[in-house]
């Protein structure tokens, strides 16, 4: 039985986007998990799980808090002797990486997104990229979630061996085809953390536009808010040109009644779960025209492509949805839920990640 440890920054993302992958990797393998302490910890236990506290500063830079990552992490790994490191999001991989190079660890790094410090360019930009070409020049494979981030990665840093994955995939018997729903009200819907990248001015600004020329529409808004948000969220709810329904565990309950998911991010990700989870039960995308978003639409036939922060673009994208018959509405969902079938199940996630750790762990 081999020893597998995963270094994540979330027990959240890792239970919702990796549960699959650890329900088989418990099977036959001594599975342990370091991440911060969360509300999903006990879930990973229930599954079989062994866990390890490891506080994560996911968006500091300071260099003394990462330096004692780095050192809890080749603490972790000289007490358990893992056959093999799965790392997730960037400090992880980051860091992990560094600490299985030192102790000599064969790592399986997943890019779940640039993030803002490689998108951005500058010092930081250099800095990341330098930490990436020292942790992720001998792993064993690097995972690619979108075309995009392979190609910008492969021209800056030297990587033995890759795949491109679609994405974290989705779960296609979790997220089964939901019935259309009809169209009395039209109800669109945003998921996402309330913040500018995330294109929430954007969206806030259509729904502004959009209610006033059309009063049987209504726009929700889902998801954790920064407060610089607050009180226009605050004032707009109030004036009812938004239903702003605060972080949410479930979000199928909302896809039930929703006609269509817009997501205007101009967010550097890795692939859109909200997207994935959306098309796959069968509702229509809205979405922009960048990396790990414009991978799940086909733009006219599962939804529509429009440009990043451009509200007006957004506004006539929407306004050529509601032109639409309820059945070309519901057809264009019928389609998304097709292509996930297709591209994104998760379960080739899951595939890839068994085929690649059992020629690590059978050498």
């Amino acid at each position: 039985m081999a020893r597998i440890l995963i270094l994540a920054n979330s027990d959240v993302g890792l239970y919702k986007f990796r549960k699959e992958l650890i329900e088989k990797l418990v099977m036959e393998n001594e599975l342990y998990v370091s991440l911060p302490y969360g509300e999903f910890t006990s879930k990973l236990k229930e599954m079989g799980c062994k866990f390890i506290n490891t506080p994560i500063s996911r968006r500091g830079t300071n260099p003394i808090t990462d330096l004692k990552l780095l050192m809890d992490y080749i603490k972790i790994i000289k007490n358990i002797k893992p056959n093999a490191v799965l790392t997730y999001t960037i400090k992880p991989n980051v860091y992990g990486g560094l600490a299985c190079r030192i102790k000599g660890i064969p790592l399986l790094a997943n890019i779940t997104g640039l993030g803002s410090a490689l998108e951005n360019g500058g010092l930081l930009q250099k800095v990341t990229l330098l930490l990436y070409r020292v942790s992720l020049k001998r792993a064993s494979c690097v995972f690619f979630q979108n075309k995009e981030n392979k190609e910008f990665l492969l021209k800056k840093i030297t990587v033995s061996n890759y795949q491109l994955l679609p994405g974290s995939g989705v779960n296609i018997e979790d997220y089964l085809l939901l019935e259309y729903p009809p169209q009395d009200k039209i109800n669109f819907l945003f998921i996402a953390r309330i913040m500018k990248e995330k294109g929430i001015d954007q969206y806030l600004e259509a729904a502004e536009y959009i209610k006033e020329k059309y009063p049987n529409t209504t726009f929700h808004v889902l998801g954790p808010c920064e407060e610089a948000y607050e009180s226009k969220l605050r004032m707009m709810q109030e004036k009812e040109m938004i239903h702003y329904h605060g972080m949410q565990s479930d979000v199928k309950k909302f896809l039930r009644f929703s006609h269509c998911t817009i997501h205007p991010t101009y967010y550097p990700e890795g692939m859109s779960n909200v997207l994935l989870e959306s098309a796959a039960c069968g509702r229509p995308i809205i979405t922009t025209n960048r990396s790990g978003c414009r991978e799940i639409v086909d733009d006219g036939v599962n939804g529509y492509i429009v440009e990043q922060k451009n509200s007006k673009d957004l506004i006539e994208k929407i306004e050529r949805f509601l032109n639409l018959d309820y059945d070309s509405k519901r057809k264009m969902g019928l389609k998304g839920r097709e292509k996930i079938e297709r591209e994104f199940n998760r379960q080739i996630v899951v595939d890839a990640y068994s085929k690649t750790i059992e020629k690590i762990t059978n050498k």
